[in-house]
């Protein structure tokens, strides 16, 4: 083969998928070029009071219009959408962001349908689970919602008397199916079937708060203390995998245990694959929330997947099997005919949790519980075959986007959206449908706020990033494992800013040289601080 023959094969396998990715523009007359997704200098466009304002694109939307249209007359019914979220997983965990093999833990399923669908390089979930999941749920950030960290051990807070995703788009027709971790609440208006859901299988919480107690590898305090062993056991959690139906009680299938939890992903992998084969032919379209009990600590492996991974950890181990289950449920998805009508986002809830060991990867700084990138840029793909073209954007995709997109594939788009919730409740949340689905599409939201407890932490504009409230990690303590939950947070003397193309590390601030950009991102932020007068912080659960 020439050598010409040669760089352009090669070239076509590394391209393929991007080619249709909007290119720098070139302006007549003038330096440089002006990129896609570039939104510091330009204007945002309010749909509505309680609405974050978004950036109007109108060709792609009116070409995704049409598109969508015509998916919904070929097939007599609105999409499908999966959401299937991972716990604890880090950015670099996935062969597709750099990890997989060059990690110790292959994942070539999930590979195949990242490179197959839209990779996100810029989404973002809130610093810690409870907020992320409360998040996707209602379209709001922590400081809305108001779940600023995970409810634990019986502790109060949920998504009582919000509006979650589930009860809207139940109200469009949709059959609604939760399956595996909740962590949104254990009071009975926060669970599953009275948010929403038809029908939940999984368990309520955590998966540490079912083992660790138990385990005196790793709280020998508590299991060799009958007093505090008690204690524990008689705190008001539930202990078990359970089931609901929309309406129901809670049914305890059996208490979970150290032994049987190296089940759980699989026993709630197959309830998956029942719900998707009966759906089969419905003349129904369906939204199944699937949340994995993988990979957060800690992790008992599947007896199968005990040492299956390069890395032979715990952790490594979890990956692999978290790819075997993805890679099930989307073939049953393939199976049942239904692949070209349903839309699949792949996400973490956040960045890997870095005090306990094996954890997951990241290349940012910082870890889960921190604003530091590390802590909330999730690795992240969207796919729907036929549908979404392959290629990767760092169009800005915040969690919240999920509330939005759903709703507006399932017929209320953009400010339509604002009708269906109560005047005084802020969706933070953007309509993302045409910069999913239109092979040249840009984002539709022009910043992502960062959260620390009801606080703006930081702000994102572009590759820019100003920082509010830094966490410093490891101003406690030197040694051990340091991660999110440590360190303090302090305020900043006013010129914290990075730019997140030159130093993803955030080590390196550049707010005095750069002044020229740190105008519009700050009015960026002094923008929010406004909404938040308007509509104020809502607290269930913080550690401030």
């Amino acid at each position: 083969m020439k050598t010409t023959n040669w760089i352009t094969f090669i070239c076509g396998i590394c391209f393929t998928g991007f080619l249709h990715a909007q290119e720098p523009v070139k302006v007549a007359g003038k330096k440089g070029y002006d990129q896609p997704n570039q939104y510091l200098v330009k204007n945002s466009t309010v749909l509505a009071p309680n609405m974050e304002p978004v950036m109007v694109n109108e060709q792609q939307n009116s070409n995704v219009k049409k598109k969508l249209a015509d998916l919904e007359k070929k097939y007599g019914k609105k999409p499908n959408i999966v959401i299937f979220l991972l716990d604890d997983v880090g950015y670099s965990d996935f062969g597709f962001n750099g990890g997989g093999t060059a990690v110790g833990n292959a994942t070539p399923a999930i590979d195949h349908y990242a490179t197959n669908g839209l990779i996100l390089s810029s989404a973002y979930s809130q610093p810690s689970c409870s907020p992320t999941r409360a998040t996707i749920m209602t379209g709001q950030n922590q400081i809305h919602h108001g779940i600023q960290s995970p409810p634990m051990y019986g502790q109060p807070g949920g998504l009582e008397g919000l509006t979650s995703i589930a009860k809207l788009l139940s109200g469009q027709g949709y059959t609604t199916q939760a399956i595996g971790k909740w962590h949104i609440g254990e009071n009975d208006g926060s669970q599953p079937q009275n948010v929403g859901f038809d029908d939940f299988r999984g368990f309520l919480s955590v998966s540490d708060m079912y083992t660790e107690w138990r385990d005196e590898a790793f709280n020998p305090e508590v299991v060799l203390s009958p007093e505090r062993y008690d204690y524990i056991n008689k705190l008001p959690f539930n202990k078990s995998d359970v089931h609901a139906v929309k309406g129901g009680k809670i049914e305890n299938l059996y208490e979970i245990t150290n032994d049987n939890i190296k089940d759980l992903d699989q026993k709630w992998m197959q309830y998956g694959i029942d719900f998707l084969k009966k759906q089969k032919g419905s003349k129904k379209t369906f939204f199944l929330y699937y949340g994995t009990r993988g990979c957060h600590f800690d992790n008992y492996p599947n007896d199968y997947y005990k040492g299956r991974s390069a890395a032979r950890t715990t952790y490594s181990d979890c990956i692999v099997e978290m790819n075997d289950i993805f890679n099930n449920l989307m073939k049953t998805i393939e199976e049942t005919g239904e692949a070209e009508n349903t839309i699949v986002f792949f996400l973490s809830d956040n960045g890997p949790e870095a005090e306990v060991t094996p954890h997951g990867r990241t290349p940012f700084r910082g870890a889960k519980g921190s604003t530091w990138e590390g802590g909330v840029r999730s690795p992240a793909f969207v796919y729907w075959k036929g549908v979404i073209e392959p290629r990767k954007s760092d169009g800005l995709f915040d969690f919240s986007d999920l509330f939005n997109t759903s709703l507006s594939l399932a017929g209320k788009p953009g400010a339509d959206l604002a009708k269906l919730v109560p005047a005084s409740t802020y969706i933070d949340g953007i309509d993302q449908t045409s910069f999913l689905i239109d092979p040249n599409g840009v984002s539709n939201r022009r910043s992502v706020f960062y959260c620390w407890n009801a606080k703006v932490s930081a702000v994102r504009v572009d590759e820019f990033k100003f920082v509010a409230l830094p966490q410093i990690l490891n101003s406690v303590v030197q040694a051990g494992h340091i991660g999110g939950f440590s360190g303090t947070v302090q305020q900043s003397a006013g010129s914290n800013m990075f730019n997140l193309y030159t130093n993803p590390q955030e080590d390196e601030t550049i707010g005095i040289r750069h002044i020229p950009m740190g105008i519009p991102l700050q009015a960026e932020y002094l923008r929010y601080l406004e909404v938040l007068k308007k509509y104020p912080p809502k607290r269930q659960i913080g550690l401030d």
